[in-house]
């Protein structure tokens, strides 16, 4: 959103103002996604978590063989090179699991407001809610509250 309003032309002071923060916080943050790649950049998203030690646990995390050509990895004080690899074996790991999720959420979505419109349309039937009500009392309520909400949030 800063970006956003910085790249559309808006002042920076008028803009550290109506945030009231420092024009200097504001300068660095708008700086703070220089040099990192978009990958990296996604995790900072997904995670929602936008500091230097995030950032710096990601540099430590990422093989050699992924940084840009002729880079080092930086030593981090206090981290084993086994808890590098397990950092890694982890990240990869978070990583599929988030690009499952991404891959069938469509599909999720689909089938959760499909089914919605199926329980609404049973509910709204009058003798399938007294069934409901003599039979399986339990259910109903929940139906109900399935049917009162305007749609599933994304």
């Amino acid at each position: 959103m800063m970006l956003r309003a910085l790249t559309l032309g808006v002042p920076e002071e008028r803009l550290a103002s109506a945030l009231n923060v420092n024009i200097k916080t504001l300068q660095e943050k708008r700086r703070l996604l220089d040099g990192i790649c978009g990958e990296a950049a996604e995790l900072m998203v997904a995670m929602n978590k936008y500091t230097i030690n995030y950032a710096r646990s990601l540099l430590a995390a990422t093989p050699e063989n992924q940084l840009v050509a002729g880079a080092k990895p930086k030593k981090i004080k206090g981290i084993s090179r086994e808890q590098l690899d397990l950092m890694e074996n982890e990240s990869a790991n978070l990583e599929r699991q988030v690009r499952l999720v991404e891959d069938s959420y469509g599909i999720d979505h689909l089938d959760l407001v499909l089914a919605r419109g199926y329980v609404t349309r049973l509910v709204s039937n009058e003798r399938i809610t007294k069934y409901l009500a003599l039979h399986h009392e339990e259910f109903l309520p929940e139906f109900e509250r399935i049917t009162e909400r305007e749609a599933f949030a994304p």
